[in-house]
């Protein structure tokens, strides 16, 4: 009677391949994973998956107590176990069968008799198979020597119990086995737990052929064809084919006779191989070893026969195995599989693990057994295949050719794989003419397009122009180089595409080893830079021109040394990664874009597009380089928020007047600034906040002056697209490459200027970069504009729209007056639906970006293709276009989501925030109890019970970042009213839920932020995978409706790690939100909001006061507060720390008296957002400690006196 649940005792590939036969058999999957294992597609396409370890497979795949635990737990008739692990361990199928569960396998006699290699032998030489000169099992290595000595050299040093080509060693004279036999027996013992070696001569010109074969237990055996398996590397097979190729078929018919001949003597049931060595001089062939276990290449031989072999197994398990003489074996074609793996061949085949962020199989008429998907992590623990790729056609040239596209097709990104050297191989002539030997790819030479790192440098990353757009709706900023003008310009010397990928190199560059010639441009700030040849000669690389590298030249970037904080390194056709959402850039914050969505580091390798031929060296006019320097004038336009809306005349000026100094805390996110508070044109942000700066969230422009309460950011191409700071200049598109080049005690004047000024300088530059030298003198005038370029006024403001400028490429429409109104945020939405509309239809175009607001809606446009008064004229007819929103009803779903209340996450960034950046602010130690305080609640019990009763309506995407809603409550006594952050944190969680304003935000990634916590959700980007849930990256849709229900901290910590699986399903439930029905709910409640927000309004003017009282209003940035100007003396044995780059001390990591070792972290300073270690130069004991959690720091500043340890 055939099996209702199977249970299948492996993992990756074989297991996924096992699943998909029983399923069509209708048959229950059982499967069991690793913590290690878990997001392995075999996990998901079980029935039922059981999880029994961590990671190794000692603890796992190889417990054989736990793994029948779970065939008890769930009933199973029977245990597959693939091949590897148990898959030929008789105790494991001894065990089954005292359980009642059937083995799916051969018979324990069998997989012991032939299991034993010299078992194996004795059986064949019993039965007439010829073999090669060899050994029954050694007693040690002297005995080696002397049957080696005896067989004659060279010979193969094989483990009895081994497989999978470990535990075997070609040894060429008596010192190359006493050196191997050790090796070989530990392997042996530790893979197969049992230490039996033996040799047999090893044939040079050897061919590797097996026979596929299935035994029905009573004699009967089939010879389901041959394959050739000779293209091996260590020993482990690479490419396999059926037929094999270039044998007569005298050889082939006796193959199959002998293979069954060997199997039926023995009454062998179930799947089988057994292996020869054929010598291709003299076409004789040797008994190899017979697998009692399904092969890896199995799948070549069901391409050409058509025979399921695992419905075979699963058949003659349950006994219901159709008599064998039933069978007409038909070899129709020819098919070759290529195994792809997680190993770098040109790092003589080094394995590699490590985070998928790409993951393509061709969708043609091919096979791909694999278990991985994008967002998948290749662990350390196992065997390195991905996949088998096995490609069937009438001939094997045509069926390499098929899979050889296939391979091309194929994309695996985040770590290195096999596929090109896969793909050189199928190309080889010696292969095509089926010439290999088993031997062959140890001398098999390919060319690698390619950089290895060496040394990763401090922040170094891949990014492309334009980067990331047409994402800013839902959170993503475009990325990019933050210099984008001097990457321009290493691109046009290279005569490269505008938008090939390059490197931005941050602060202290990277050692890079070229595997192949090609040419390279340096531009940006001018780092120091050597080119080590491989005659070793060290050779100083100019920058701001053509220079040619050659294969295996190394490239070492040393220290920032002087003005500006990046340089770019541009590469002949550019640096080859996979595009996420349209752009290679790296959204470092994010976790996504260029390689692996991180820095890259030591060890990595980038791939390189493909030239054909060198661009014509290019050198770049000395006078038109851009001028980096440390005093930097930015040209700006006005707006979007000025005086007198928000500041006074006389903050403006001093805006202009004032020499502001980069703050030490300034990164691609936002350039933070030093300078004069303003004075302010109002004393709050009303219901957007309790600071003057805060305003309902609007979409920012790149380049934007951000003021996050009194401190101003420019935000740069990795800022928030929403935010609720007002911004009283932006800097213009063709000066925003400035930002990338500041440092930290930079100082920065801004100049204003009109919008054709901005046009001309976008002019000059643009003259630059096709000509490579500076443009005709043209004068560049200062002009202060309106920030506001239109009204229309109407007799009730809420109809009102002021269009704002904000630069010289956005545009941010406002409607009526400065409140919370939803009906406000309905005409936002209208207008978006119908510009969304013409831009999808491509009946306009120059539109990038169309991003809602609250009250707002932002148009970012390339200014090349639209002029702003045309802008202006096309939003006039969609105002025009545009019906009444009273009876609007949109769709809007109830989405309910888990919140762990004031998380231990959120508390540390409020822990982080005290040190290094506020130690006194209102807010601090306790968000939730200042969120009290500020709305006159009895206690922090009543903030949560608020919380967890609203129902919040999503009013835009992104804030603050990645799909991030900005949500309020839609029952105006639901909104707890708090200011934001000032200035704002350096660091958030990803997902804490958040306060500000009246509105809530759940975050969407790490990054700064201002609003006050209350607890962390699970996730609102999903990076790598589309699920039931995430249909899209981001999880949320404009006018969502959000609830929350309570969890504790650990089990949020087990559905965020289900979460982006699939494994965790949240409550959603359609439904629409009809705005004519909530504004009678608003009328029939009026007098209830009213005296709800006057208690709140009372609780809020006490808070102000009690920070008036306290000096709590104001805050100003402070400087180094550490021993810059202190003498210290230290004895002749002694040497200072000392800090490497500007900060504050986040943690220290040593006590004095601590005796630590090289390269041990000592201190760690955040320093540009990014947490610099501060480590040991040698063995060292810590004499005393200077510095301190929280403790401002400059380059310099010491942080220890240490003795050195001899």
């Amino acid at each position: 009677m055939m099996f209702t649940t199977v249970l299948i005792a492996n993992r990756g590939a074989i297991a996924c391949r096992i699943i998909r036969t029983l399923k069509k058999m209708g048959i229950r999957s059982v499967a069991v994973y690793t913590k290690a294992d878990a997001d392995s597609l075999h996990v998901q396409l079980a029935d039922v998956a059981e999880l029994i370890g961590d990671g190794p497979a000692a603890d796992s795949y190889l417990n054989v107590e736990k793994i029948l635990a779970v065939a008890e737990k769930y009933r199973v008739q029977a245990v597959h176990p693939g091949y590897g692990f148990l898959s030929e361990n008789t105790d494991f199928a001894a065990a089954c069968a005292a359980r009642g569960i059937a083995f799916v396998g051969p018979r324990t006699e069998h997989i012991t008799a032939f299991g034993l290699k010299h078992t194996a032998r004795e059986l064949a030489e019993q039965n007439g198979i010829p073999l090669s000169p060899g050994t029954g099992l050694l007693d040690d290595v002297a005995q080696a020597i002397v049957a080696g000595d005896s067989i004659g050299y060279p010979v193969m040093l094989k483990s009895t119990a081994g497989g999978g080509g470990i535990g075997m060693q070609i040894c060429h004279s008596a010192d190359d086995l006493a050196n191997a036999f050790d090796s070989v027996q530990r392997l042996s013992r530790n893979n197969f737990g049992n230490a039996g070696l033996f040799i047999e001569k090893y044939i040079e010109h050897a061919r590797h052929i097996e026979v596929q074969v299935f035994g029905d237990g009573i004699g009967g055996v089939l010879a389901l064809g041959e394959r050739d398996c000779s293209l091996q590397r260590r020993n482990q097979k690479v490419i396999e084919e059926t037929p094999a190729p270039d044998i007569s078929e005298t050889v082939r018919t006796a193959l199959h006779q002998t293979a069954v001949r060997l199997c039926a003597a023995v009454n062998y049931a179930n799947a089988g191989t057994v292996e020869f060595i054929y010598d291709a001089k003299t076409e004789d062939f040797y008994f190899l070893e017979v697998n009692t276990r399904l092969q890896v290449e199995h799948g070549v031989t069901e391409a050409v026969t058509g025979i399921d072999l695992v419905e075979l197994m699963l058949l003659e398990a349950a006994g219901e195995l159709p008599a064998l003489n039933s069978f007409t074996v038909k070899i129709t074609g020819h098919a070759v599989q290529a195994r792809l793996y997680a190993e770098d061949p040109w790092r003589d085949f080094q394995p590699q693990s490590g985070l998928l962020t790409y993951v393509q199989f061709p969708k043609a008429d091919l096979r791909v057994d694999h278990w991985i998907e994008a967002g998948v992590t290749v662990p350390a623990f196992y065997d390195p295949m991905l996949a088998k790729v096995i490609a069937h056609a009438d001939s094997r040239e045509a069926a390499f050719e098929k899979l050889h596209t296939a391979l091309i097709e194929t994309q695996v990104a985040g770590i290195e794989t096999n596929r090109d050297y896969l793909c050189a191989l199928l190309q080889d002539e010696t292969v095509a003419n089926a010439q290999m030997t088993t031997r062959y790819l140890n001398d098999f030479r390919w060319q690698s397009f390619a950089v290895d790192i060496l040394d990763g440098g401090t922040h170094t990353t891949v990014q492309d122009v334009p980067g990331r757009l047409g994402f800013w709706d839902v959170g993503v900023p475009p990325s990019g180089p933050f210099d984008d003008f001097s990457f321009k310009l290493g691109n046009r010397l290279l005569g490269n595409a505008e938008d090939a990928a390059g490197l931005e190199i941050t602060l202290n560059g990277p050692t890079i080893r070229f595997r192949c010639a090609t040419q390279i441009a340096l531009t940006g700030a001018e780092f120091p830079a050597t080119l080590i040849t491989q005659n070793k000669n060290d050779e100083p690389i100019p920058f701001w021109q053509t220079v040619t590298v050659s294969a295996g030249d190394t490239l070492a970037i040393g220290r920032a040394q002087d003005a500006g904080a990046r340089c770019y390194l541009c590469v002949r056709d550019g640096v080859q990664v996979e595009n996420y959402l349209g752009s290679k850039s790296t959204f470092t914050l994010g976790q996504f874009g260029g390689h692996g969505g991180r820095t890259i580091r030591i060890g990595d390798v980038l791939h390189l597009v493909q030239n054909t031929a060198p661009a014509p060296k290019k050198i770049m006019a000395p006078s038109a380089k851009p001028a980096i320097t440390h005093q930097w004038r930015l040209h700006v336009m006005m707006g979007p928020h000025g005086a007198p809306d928000f500041f006074t005349d006389k903050d403006i000026n001093t805006f202009f007047s004032t020499a502001w100094e980069v703050h030490y805390n300034s990164s691609r996110t936002g350039v933070r600034l030093i300078g004069p508070k303003p004075e302010w044109a109002r004393r709050d942000g009303g219901e957007a906040g309790l600071h003057p700066s805060n305003i309902h969230d609007n979409a920012y422009a790149i380049g934007a002056v951000d003021f996050t309460g009194d401190m101003p950011v420019i935000l740069g191409p990795d800022g928030p697209s929403l935010g609720g700071f007002v911004c009283p200049v932006t800097v213009i598109a063709a000066e925003r490459w400035k930002l990338g080049q500041l440092r930290p005690g930079d100082t920065i004047t801004f100049v204003p200027v009109s919008e054709s000024t901005a046009a001309q300088i976008s002019a000059n530059q643009n003259y630059v970069l096709e000509h490579l030298a500076l443009p005709p003198d043209t004068a560049i005038h200062s002009e202060r504009t309106d920030a506001i370029v239109k009204k229309v006024i109407h007799m009730d403001s809420k109809n009102d729209v002021v269009y704002r400028a904000a630069g010289d490429q956005y545009l941010l429409v406002e409607y009526g007056p400065l409140v919370l109104d939803i009906n406000l945020r309905f005409r936002v939405h209208a207008l978006w639906q119908w510009l969304t509309e013409k831009k999808t239809e491509k009946e306009i175009s120059g539109i990038i970006d169309i991003t809602p607001g609250i009250r707002s809606l932002q148009v970012h446009y390339d200014n090349a293709k639209l002029s702003r008064n045309t802008l202006l004229e096309l939003l006039a007819e969609g105002e025009a276009a545009l019906s009444n929103i009273e009876d609007m009803v949109v769709p809007s779903r109830e989405v309910w989501l888990p919140l762990s209340w004031d998380d231990p996450a959120t508390k540390l960034a409020i822990e982080k925030y005290m040190q290094s950046v506020r130690k006194d602010a209102p807010w601090c130690p306790s968000n939730i109890e200042f969120i009290r305080r500020i709305n006159g609640l009895d206690d922090e019990e009543a903030v949560k019970d608020i919380v967890f009763n609203a129902e919040y309506l999503v009013m835009g995407l992104g804030d603050v970042y990645l799909g991030a809603p900005v949500a309020t409550p839609l029952d105006p006594r639901h909104r707890l009213v708090t200011t934001k952050y000032n200035p704002a944190r350096t660091w958030t969680p990803e997902n804490a839920v958040g306060i500000g304003g009246s509105y809530m935000c759940v975050y969407g990634m790490e990054g700064p932020g201002g609003y006050q916590f209350v607890g962390r959700t699970l996730q609102m980007w999903n990076r790598w995978r589309t699920t039931s849930t995430f249909e899209k990256p981001w999880l949320l849709r404009f006018f969502d409706r959000i609830r929350f229900f309570p969890v504790s901290a650990e089990e949020l910590l087990d559905i965020r790690e289900a979460f982006p699986r699939g494994d965790y399903q949240i409550r959603i439930e359609d439904g629409t939100f009809n705005l004519r029905d909530y504004n009678t709910f608003l009328a029939d409640n009026c007098s209830s909001i009213s005296a709800f927000k006057q208690t709140q309004q009372n609780a809020f003017e006490a808070e102000r006061e009690r920070w008036l009282e306290s000096g709590q209003d104001t805050f100003q940035a402070g400087e180094a507060d550490a021993n810059s100007d202190e003498i210290i003396e230290l004895l002749d044995n002694e040497f200072l720390i000392a800090s490497h780059v500007p900060g504050s001390v986040w943690m220290v990591s040593v006590q004095e008296g601590d005796t630590v070792e090289a390269e041990s972290a000592l201190v760690i300073v955040e320093s540009m957002k990014m947490e610099m270690v501060v480590a040991a130069p040698k063995k060292i004991r810590i004499k005393k400690l200077l510095a301190t959690a929280g403790m401002q720091v400059q380059p310099g500043t010491a942080l220890a006196i240490a003795e050195i340890i001899c």
